[in-house]
């Protein structure tokens, strides 16, 4: 039986059961959620074994990579550049990277970067993945890039994409990277456990993920088999050249072993952020309120970050989708908590966000990646803590 630690106010009980029960129903093998309610801790869990090859324990400081949820955390330290005048979202991004202009991107603003609008979701020609980790190499070749559709008639995750564009303007304006200018200004001032761009010293810390298959592989079965409703998703993921495989591919080789030593020491902002459940739930409530003194951005800042600024139709994930200048907003069936939420997944299952409406600030982390739409871990603790405080 998983034995779990930590903490939960009373009242917050129901999110101790939904967590108890992700390990004991739904799969989870190790992971932590962490929930802020105003501005406090209430909810402080983990649980289960970190290293299933080893049998080593999934401890209090357990580190995680949490894939795309890394993108919440760079999208806070663009809008910091904001706040401090630093960077202006609707100026030309060639502004501050003047050889972005190339290939017809004179006229795309910050903006677009952040919200997944220039057309720059893939490469015309991979780079190999050690020259993408190298930073330098990845930034000239989208500089080179042509967008992919026209810039602001059409939105679509950047999912590799994003991190080294918006990072790289961070980069322009701020002087330092991204991973330093987050350690610096954000993780820093609130004592977080969280790093894009992982330190030696911290990889002991670091959990090994594992990773299921869905049950069903629809990209396998007969055409006519597959549910009509997700017929255009598959066949998406079935096409090569399609928008859902290249915005996964630029890099070759395509698949990245997101455990190795040089991926995590790398600085990859769209996706390899290695934190604590906790601390991504600290830097949520220091979005939408005061931490202990910090607080990360104004009100008017903040209501301006997360306006939305692109909804509908995904041209990558071929389904509806609602992006802010950097955070995702809800959308129907989305695992937050209310309508006025934003955060950002990560692939197989974690999940940060903040929902002002009701004070929350939620993280949740895992090492068991399950894709497909049978993974509820992270809807079902984000609903009971909404019970919590309904």
């Amino acid at each position: 039986m998983t034995t779990f630690n930590g903490e939960v106010a009373l009242g917050f009980e129901p999110v101790r059961e939904a967590f108890a029960a992700n390990f004991t129903q739904h799969g989870d093998i190790g992971a932590a959620v962490c929930v802020y309610w105003h501005g406090r801790p209430v909810v402080d869990l983990w649980g289960g074994v970190a290293a299933p090859e080893t049998g080593r324990p999934w401890a209090r400081d357990t580190l995680q990579l949490v894939y795309s949820a890394t993108k919440g955390a760079t999208a806070t330290a663009a809008h910091m550049l904001v706040e401090r005048g630093m960077l202006d979202l609707d100026v030309p991004v060639a502004k501050y990277w003047p050889e972005f202009a190339a290939n017809g991107k004179a006229d795309i603003p910050v903006r677009w970067l952040l919200s997944h609008q220039a057309g720059l979701v893939a490469l015309d020609q991979s780079l190999p993945l050690a020259e993408a980790l190298a930073w330098d190499p990845m930034t000239a070749a989208l500089a080179a890039q042509r967008p992919q559709w026209v810039p602001g008639t059409a939105h679509g995750y950047h999912g590799r994409t994003w991190g080294w564009l918006v990072g790289e303007v961070i980069r322009r304006v701020s002087g330092r990277s991204p991973g330093t200018f987050f350690a610096d200004e954000i993780a820093g001032p609130l004592g977080l456990d969280f790093f894009i761009g992982l330190p030696a010293s911290e990889r002991d810390r670091v959990s090994h993920m594992v990773y299921r298959r869905p049950a069903v592989d629809l990209t396998t079965v007969a055409a006519e088999a597959v549910p009509e409703e997700l017929r255009e998703q598959v066949a998406a993921w079935r096409d090569p050249n399609s928008f859902s495989n290249r915005a996964f591919a630029v890099t070759d080789p395509a698949a990245i072993d997101f455990d190795s030593p040089e991926v995590q020491a790398a600085e990859l902002p769209s996706s390899n952020g290695i934190g604590t459940a906790r601390a991504l739930a600290r830097m949520y409530a220091a979005l939408i309120g005061e931490v202990d003194g910090v607080r990360l951005l104004s009100p008017e800042t903040l209501a301006s970050a997360t306006e939305e600024q692109a909804n509908g139709r995904d041209e990558v994930m071929v389904l509806p989708s609602r992006f802010s200048t950097g955070y995702m907003l809800p959308t129907a069936g989305n695992l937050m908590s209310g309508p006025n939420a934003f955060g950002h997944t990560g692939r197989g299952g974690s999940l940060a966000f903040a929902d002002p409406e009701h004070g929350i600030a939620f993280g949740y982390v895992m090492n068991h990646i399950i894709s497909g739409s049978d993974d509820v871990r992270a809807a079902a603790l984000a609903d009971a803590v909404r019970n919590s405080v309904a």
